[in-house]
């Protein structure tokens, strides 16, 4: 575990280059009152790990659970949909099957954000297109085209299979749908981030007092930064926000270090959904502001928590424990670094359902 303080915290001027990038939005409230009309749209609960907080000698671990988040598996289902749904109302079509017809959205995909924009597209009449890279299993891609996405492979990597979706949607003339961000693509991705809030906001309702420490995994970054964000916003400066990133994908880490935004270096990692090279910019100027420390974690040591997990009703993906697992990991050293004791009260996020 390679732990990094965060020296320019509180600060939107950290990062060069970002000067005209936005923030991450806080305005729940928009949030809310979209998803306040979609039946599926229901909190995801709190869980309370009294028996890893004893593993790992704290006084609460709380884990919000999105592992039956809207019927999608993961938070994501806040995401790409949001984005649909919000394009679609501000269509004024009145018929909401109807509203987008015509429209393709195009987007690559290691994981469940291509599931949300396909299950957003097929809910409003647009058409769905997902880039995945060869690597990605088979058994996500027929999951895809279950919620009516066309997929097409294209590359060996996340990094390739975006460019490809890039490529698509300039020569269709199709809606380009990221959930990262970069120069000349932010409007979607902000507002993407946004509909990650509703998370946060049931958190606020769900937590008996403030954490201490609030643990966040990140790939892009975009989940991190929303829910960062509005933590600062509700919590202030009170807990301490811990982002969390693959050792082969620390390129969130690697930026806040290098006061510029870098491609990490490294293999292929197990985190496959945390596996992205490049931060998202929105989520990188959002975090280098509202986050207090970048850790790292292996393969191997998530990978030893799953079964741990699973025990106590928790059992996810690598990447949807990245959190809990650099808890349960970190050693007197890396505690006493956080700032982790027996009187912590620790918050973290189980981002996704275990894979079949």
């Amino acid at each position: 575990m390679e732990i990094l303080k965060n020296a320019g915290r509180g600060r939107e001027d950290t990062i060069a280059s970002l000067e005209g990038v936005p923030v991450p939005s806080v305005d729940v409230d928009a949030v809310l009152s979209l998803l306040g009309q979609c039946p599926a749209a229901k909190p995801t609960p709190l869980r309370e790990a009294a028996d890893l907080a004893r593993t790992a000698g704290v006084t609460s671990l709380h884990v919000k659970d999105e592992r039956g988040r809207m019927g999608l598996g993961s938070f994501k289902a806040l995401g790409a949909a949001y984005v649909v749904a919000r394009e679609a109302t501000d269509t004024g079509c009145d018929q909401p099957d109807r509203a987008l017809d015509g429209v393709t959205y195009v987007t690559a995909s290691a994981g469940n954000h291509g599931l949300s924009v396909a299950a957003g597209a097929r809910i409003f009449g647009a058409r769905a297109v997902v880039y995945i890279a060869e690597t990605v299993p088979e058994g996500f891609a027929a999951r895809l085209r279950a919620k009516g996405a066309e997929v097409k492979r294209e590359g060996a990597d996340y990094e390739a299979s975006m460019a490809a979706a890039l490529e698509a949607a300039e020569a269709n003339g199709w809606r380009l749908l990221s959930d990262s961000s970069w120069p000349g693509y932010l409007e979607r991705p902000w507002r993407l981030m946004e509909g990650y809030l509703a998370l946060m906001e049931e958190v606020f309702a769900q937590m008996p007092a403030p954490p201490t420490h609030v643990f966040l995994q990140a790939g892009v970054g975009g989940l991190a930064a929303s829910a960062a964000a509005l933590a600062r916003t509700v919590w202030r400066d009170g807990p301490a926000i811990v982002v969390v990133e693959p050792s082969e994908a620390a390129a969130l880490q690697g930026s806040i270090r290098a006061g510029a935004v870098l491609e990490a270096i490294g293999g292929v990692s197990s985190m496959g959904r945390l596996d992205c090279k490049v931060p998202s910019l929105i989520a990188l100027k959002g975090l280098s502001r509202d986050a207090d420390f970048f850790v790292t974690v292996g393969d191997a040591d998530v990978e030893a928590v799953l079964p741990r997990l699973a025990e106590t009703g928790l059992a996810t993906t690598p990447s949807g424990a990245a959190g809990c697992a650099a808890l349960l990991m970190a050693g007197d050293a890396e505690k006493h670094a956080l700032g982790i004791g027996p009187q912590s009260r620790v918050l973290a996020i189980l981002s996704e359902e275990a894979e079949a």
